[in-house]
């Protein structure tokens, strides 16, 4: 029984954790028409840097691929599956890792890739992240809806 209440909470703490920080499942919306887009991952490589993976597209319209290959992406994800696909790239994490920057962020549809910034907003529930060209001023962001709660 100890060993059970013991489990119960080092597993809540954990989950706790997890909702401070950019570590987590997150909703992607688009910032121009409001819409869900994806789920995304964003997770800590083994070499201490922090990338993001498309798990699923979401609201495709009737004319749109359930499941799309990237045609219009550069290198080394040219023609690859757009699910399962690491869009953020090489991020570095804040020491509390309520922030990331010096990553990029890959825009599957258009092929573009951007350098990108993310911190957390609404106590851990919201990821806004952001991509530019050059300065951060010349540039997007999109407001991310925490999933694992």
């Amino acid at each position: 029984m100890k060993k059970l209440m013991l489990f119960l909470m080092m597993t809540a703490f954990a989950l706790n954790v997890s909702a401070q920080t950019i570590v987590g499942t997150w909703k992607s919306i688009d910032d121009e028409t409001g819409k869900a887009k994806s789920i995304i991952k964003v997770y800590k490589a083994k070499n201490g840097k922090y990338y993001g993976k498309i798990m699923e597209l979401l609201n495709r319209g009737a004319n749109e691929e359930k499941d799309p290959y990237c045609k219009v992406c550069p290198g080394y994800r040219k023609d690859k599956r757009v699910i399962t696909m690491k869009i953020i790239t090489d991020m570095k994490a804040s020491k509390d890792l309520k922030s990331a920057d010096s990553g990029k962020i890959l825009d599957p549809k258009s092929g573009k890739i951007y350098k990108c910034s993310m911190k957390l907003a609404s106590g851990g529930d919201k990821l806004e992240v952001r991509g530019y060209i050059g300065f951060s001023l010349l540039g997007r962001t999109q407001t991310w809806i925490r999933m694992d709660k």
